[in-house]
């Protein structure tokens, strides 16, 4: 009777678990519909809330700005949430999590609709929007890491600081018209243009730049990809513990160039101009720095430290 009464107050608890977002059987979701993302139309966007309610009750909410998503997620604490748009879109909602305490026990779900979408690129969701949303509805949960910054900022996919940054800026009035391959004509753009920030860069107490030769990039992932594939850091795990940094030295007219080629294929850490370190603690500091965290810019930096939270929240994806 003993192994009876714990194998059903197990299931109880399972049960009260699965109460916020289950009733009768039924998924409870809260979409947050991002209506700018990059690389969808309302078609598109009317197929995937379609293909949601073939299995899940669903709330659709478009928040303006994070105040919103921190309002929606007040008034439906008893529904998952989905991102419906691109990393940023995700990214304001795992911030809004995170500020609110409630990031360790909501897992999220993906619609990728923007223009770079690359943390689904690194957890295989499917680009395909209603394939995505299969996987929110029937995908399972995965633990992931993140980077908390000394400002209490959170970032879930990447950072990258200098040319790539500046190139982002450069990239924005393109979006519209060339989608992804924006950033790629911005990065050229600041590519020939810069020449660099002198920068320290320290991984666990280990100096990759010592703030004596200028640099070009740097890169801080938990993802592999930025600026919709591009491999920054191309042998990174998003649940290993660890980010991967590279710091590009590469400041001379032709090996900004060959930089910028090898980047494209991930072979940018073959440069002697390029040194690459593992850490759980990555500090930066130099003069004004541009920089783009999750796809988003932000204002100009002096000095910043980011540390690994270890599977800090959780993330619907493929069986």
């Amino acid at each position: 009777m003993g192994g009876l009464d714990g194998a059903a107050a197990s299931l109880r608890a399972c049960a009260a678990d699965l109460v916020p977002y289950c009733v009768m059987g039924t998924t409870r979701l809260l979409v947050l519909s991002n209506a700018k993302a990059g690389s969808t139309d309302e078609g598109t966007r009317a197929e995937v809330l379609q293909a949601l309610r073939t299995g899940a009750d669903v709330v659709t909410v478009t928040p303006r700005d994070p105040a919103d998503i921190d309002r929606h997620l007040a008034d439906h604490p008893e529904r998952r949430p989905v991102a419906l748009g691109g990393d940023g879109t995700l990214h304001l909602l795992v911030a809004a999590l995170y500020a609110r305490g409630e990031l360790a026990s909501c897992a999220v779900g993906l619609v990728p609709l923007g223009t770079g979408n690359d943390v689904a690129r690194t957890l295989g969701i499917p680009l395909d929007p209603v394939a995505a949303a299969a996987v929110v509805l029937d995908g399972r949960d995965r633990e992931l890491d993140a980077l908390v910054g000394d400002d209490g900022r959170i970032v879930i996919n990447a950072i990258h600081l200098g040319v790539g940054a500046r190139g982002s800026q450069d990239a924005r009035p393109l979006k519209p018209w060339l989608g992804h391959r924006a950033y790629r004509i911005g990065a050229l753009i600041a590519g020939l243009r810069t020449r660099g920030w002198p920068v320290t860069v320290i991984v666990d107490g280990r100096q990759l730049c010592d703030g004596r030769r200028r640099a070009l990039m740097i890169g801080i992932g938990n993802g592999r990809s930025i600026g919709g594939g591009t491999p920054l850091t191309p042998h990174a795990l998003p649940d290993d513990g660890l980010a991967d940094v590279v710091v590009s030295t590469a400041t001379g007219p032709l090996s900004r160039l060959s930089y910028g080629w090898r980047l494209r294929g991930g072979r940018h850490e073959e440069m002697r101009q390029v040194v690459a370190g593992r850490g759980r603690v990555v500090s930066v500091s130099g003069p004004p720095l541009p920089i783009n965290s999750d796809g988003e810019l932000g204002a100009e930096i002096t000095r910043r430290t980011w540390t690994v939270a270890p599977r800090a929240w959780r993330i619907t994806v493929p069986r």
